[in-house]
């Protein structure tokens, strides 16, 4: 195991000069650059340049690539230019706004999934099986801003029991009871909204893996051994389900950090996915660059945690 994981650590290091390169690649491509979307008519292309040679954008693509690749091997991801401070500290300021409300809806969407997906292959072709298929299909079908406006209208204009959107209300005393509970409302709805669009795979998944395992051999032997259904379905069949699930786990952890772009801008939750959609349009090549490569990082470690977790639930895997 440990030769294993070493192994894979090591395969790591072209892979992400990989992505390294193409990612640049890519940047590079995109017209424009910070100077021209920022749109300022007053300044004159004597200034722009040299706001350029300040920024380094004036040089050719392959020597920014190389400098910019040297400071990241140094942890130097490099300074906003939207933000003027660093990247690490402009990412530290944003990125647990947004695993807050990634963290409870992983929570709930597994908590959905696995009960849904179970009773659903238990009750297979039944009225809840029907319904609950409906509800995830509706889910995943419609688009994730549309949802959000949807229970903004419902819970926030209409009802007008949770808050528009933001993460506090102003005027809050910071570490106080009422500011915890404050925070809880801001983040109901993306938190909501977020659980809505990820349990549907997820429910159908579980449904799959529990709809092969109580028609293996052993699932009819325990039944004939008298066992309770309660016990046959939630102690043999539910365990045995869920270790091909045990790897999706791997494949959460970017998603906890990475933010969600377009339910941040919806909510005016202060996330980083929001933060990540800006600099895109700023042309903001540091911070698009150094979280690009944080986001590539957590997914390549997320891939190694999969198989890790894979080989350690199911002794009939051997990693080589």
């Amino acid at each position: 195991m440990k030769q294993y994981i070493i192994r894979r650590l090591l395969q790591l290091i072209p892979t992400l000069i990989g992505i390294s390169i193409i990612v640049f690649a890519i940047s590079a491509m995109v017209p424009g650059d910070y100077i021209t979307a920022k749109q300022n008519p007053n300044m004159t292309a004597e200034k722009a340049q040299q706001l350029r040679h300040i920024y380094g954008l004036d040089k050719p693509e392959y020597q920014r690539y190389f400098i910019w690749a040297g400071n990241m091997l140094k942890g130097n991801m490099g300074d906003s230019l939207q933000h003027k401070q660093p990247v690490t500290k402009v990412i530290g300021n944003y990125v647990w706004n947004s695993f807050i409300i990634a963290f409870f809806s992983l929570i709930f969407s597994w908590l959905i999934a696995i009960i849904a997906g179970v009773f659903s292959a238990k009750f297979q072709y039944s009225l809840f099986d029907k319904f609950v298929t409906l509800f995830i299909f509706l889910c995943m079908s419609l688009p994730s801003f549309f949802i959000g406006l949807l229970v903004i209208k419902i819970f926030a204009l209409e009802w007008g029991i949770l808050p528009v959107g933001g993460m506090t209300t102003a005027g809050m005393e910071p570490g106080s009871w009422a500011y915890m509970v404050d925070i809880l409302k801001h983040m109901f709805l993306p938190t909501l909204v977020l659980t809505m669009l990820s349990t549907g795979s997820l429910t159908r998944y579980f449904r799959t893996g529990m709809l092969e395992v109580i028609r293996q051999d052993y699932i009819r032997t325990a039944r004939a051994k008298g066992l309770k259904e309660r016990t046959v379905i939630f102690k043999h069949a539910l365990r045995n389900a869920l270790i091909p699930a045990i790897t999706l786990l791997g494949f959460e952890l970017p998603a906890l950090f990475g933010g969600a772009m377009i339910l941040e801008k919806v909510f005016v939750w202060p996330g980083v996915g929001q933060v990540y959609l800006e600099s895109i349009s700023m042309r903001d090549y540091p911070f698009m660059l150094g979280f690009t490569i944080f986001l590539a990082v957590l997914t390549l470690i997320g891939n190694l945690l999969s198989d890790v977790l894979y080989g350690m639930a199911d002794p009939r895997i051997r990693l080589k």
